[in-house]
């Protein structure tokens, strides 16, 4: 079993910056591909990034892209999301995932990952 714990979230201005991260426990953390999901009010939880067992291979939604960074600390056991240039439709919970076999295919579905985080609320204002 892995647990997963994000923290980082808030309330921050559009142009602004926020770090999330995102503790593992419970297994080797190198085993582990890592992602983060986003969900706002109303619509369905989507991709955001993802990162590799590695760390030498990122993915991300083509909305955050030159914006958000996933990078991943093997000896914190820690992967982390820096949100840049915020923008209001930024705003959701975040939620960390993580899964031990994943394919091209399956990488940016939610149900193809069997752990997730508590989530944490980012909210951006206009």
């Amino acid at each position: 079993q892995v647990q997963l714990v994000e923290s980082g979230g808030g309330l921050v201005q559009a142009g602004g910056s926020l770090r999330l991260s995102c503790a593992a426990s419970g297994r080797t953390f190198s085993t582990l591909f890592m992602a983060w999901f986003r969900q706002a009010p109303g619509k369905d939880r989507e991709f955001v990034a993802g990162i590799n067992k590695s760390g030498g291979t990122t993915l991300y939604t083509d909305s955050v892209k030159g914006r958000f960074t996933v990078s991943r600390d093997g000896a914190k056991n820690t992967v982390f999301l820096q949100m840049n240039s915020l923008k209001p439709e930024d705003t959701a919970v975040y939620y960390c995932a993580a899964d031990l076999a994943l394919t091209i295919g399956t990488i940016k579905v939610p149900r193809a990952y069997d752990y997730w985080g508590q989530g944490t609320q980012v909210t951006v204002s206009s």
